[in-house]
Parts: C-alpha cells; structure tokens; sequence
C-alpha cells in the first residue's frame, strides 16, 4: 500500500492549551487505520487537526505527498477528506434529503449527485423511508448513517470517524460497521476511525495506534495490538 495520510511529529493547541505532542501516523490508501485510546488522550483532536477544526498545529500533514497544514478546512474538503465528528453533526432543521444534498455542496455534477443519493439509500435503506424526515427526528443510528451518507457524498478519498458507535444499541453498531467494511472494500475509500470500543475497532482495522497524552505510544497489525498486554488488560477486557 502506499501513504495516503502522514501526520510527522504534530503539536496542536486549543488557545493556550497544548494538546497534540508530537503526533506521527499514517494512514494507507486503502486502509483502514484505528486509533485507540481513553478519553482526553488527543483522539479526537487529531481529527480535528487533520480538518484545521478549531486548533492551531504545527509540524508536517501531508495528504497524496502533499502539505495540507495550514489549509482551509474548505481546501482540504475539496482535497478528498471527509470528516464525521463526535455527536455526528446532522443539520437537524433539514430533511435526510436535504442534508445529503448539503454533503455535495463542492460539487457541480448534478447528475452524478442524483446517482450517489440512490447509492447512499442502498447503503442505508433506513434513509430511504426518512427521506422527507426532519434529521432531528431520527433515531441516534439513524442520525448516524445520514451523517456517514452526508460525508461520503463528497465521494472522499479518506473518511475520518470519530466514535461512531458512541449511544448505539449493539444490533445498530453491528450493521454501521457491516457498511463501513463495505464502503472501504467496495468504495476504496480509506478510513482513519476514533472508537472508544478498541474490540469493535480492531476487527474492522488493518492497523491502529494507541494515543496517550497527545502522542502515539504503540503501533500495529490488529493481532499483535491483540496480544499485547497493556492493551488486553485496559482496553479488551482481558
């Protein structure tokens, strides 16, 4: 596989407050990278830092070979990477119908869009019956597929998840990461997934890294994250 995404020793701040140290990934084309870690260890601001959401990096991002740091959450958008935050970020005044349209806004093939709603339907018929459904009166699974739907309606090269599972009943979570699976093997689009739940992201993964204190502290193939220690102890429960 060659890099799609390379994160080389990034510090990102919140004001004052210092909260990435020296963070350095990356995630494969075609791959589906998992970072693991408890809450407050930097996740999902590495997310965020990746957007140039709400932080001020420093360090070296690069996406296809090429420096994103610095750029415009815009620019990056239109650079093929799709972000689903925490609390999935649903326009909860529009319809499903609505929002989905709302994830093409940078796009100007009209057709093609109509094409990618039906494809999206098929992926999660759910939407298809909500379709003229305020989002705001959809169920918490529900509201969770519109927001992936939203994001891969951008038709990204790089999805980036955070804890998509957060709320969700086991039946629901089951079947989004069933689709998530899909859209990365049948798609191509490569995936960097936030997940709490380090058992459900590691049978998805083909890599992942444990955060801590803002850094990654290990990193590898899901079996030998499996057999380390620490990790069984803290994070599998075992």
């Amino acid at each position: 596989m060659t890099t799609l995404l390379e994160l080389d020793h990034v510090d990102a701040w919140y004001g004052k407050t210092k909260v990435l140290h020296g963070m350095s990934l990356r995630v494969e084309r075609g791959g589906v990278t998992a970072l693991l870690g408890a809450n407050g260890t930097g996740k999902t601001t590495t997310l965020r830092t990746i957007c140039n959401l709400m932080v001020r990096p420093t360090g070296a991002i690069r996406f296809l070979g090429e420096s994103i740091l610095g750029k415009s959450t815009d620019n990056i958008v239109r650079r093929g990477i799709a972000h689903v935050p925490d609390g999935r970020g649903t326009f909860v005044q529009q319809t499903v119908e609505e929002n989905l349209r709302l994830g093409a806004y940078s796009r100007r093939d009209r057709a093609a869009i109509e094409e990618d709603m039906e494809r999206m339907y098929g992926l999660f018929p759910k939407l298809r019956d909500r379709r003229r459904q305020q989002a705001g009166t959809l169920s918490g699974g529900e509201q969770q597929m519109l927001a992936i739907s939203r994001a891969m309606m951008l038709r990204p090269k790089l999805l980036l998840l955070d804890e998509p599972s957060f709320g969700l009943a086991p039946l629901i979570v089951k079947g989004i990461f069933e689709t998530l699976r899909q859209i990365n093997k049948e798609e191509g689009v490569s995936i960097l997934l936030v997940e709490q739940n380090a058992n459900l992201a590691l049978d998805i993964a083909d890599h992942a890294y444990l955060v801590e204190s803002g850094h990654v502290v290990l990193g590898g193939k899901p079996h030998d994250m499996r057999q380390d220690e620490t990790i069984r102890r803290v994070y599998l429960g075992g």
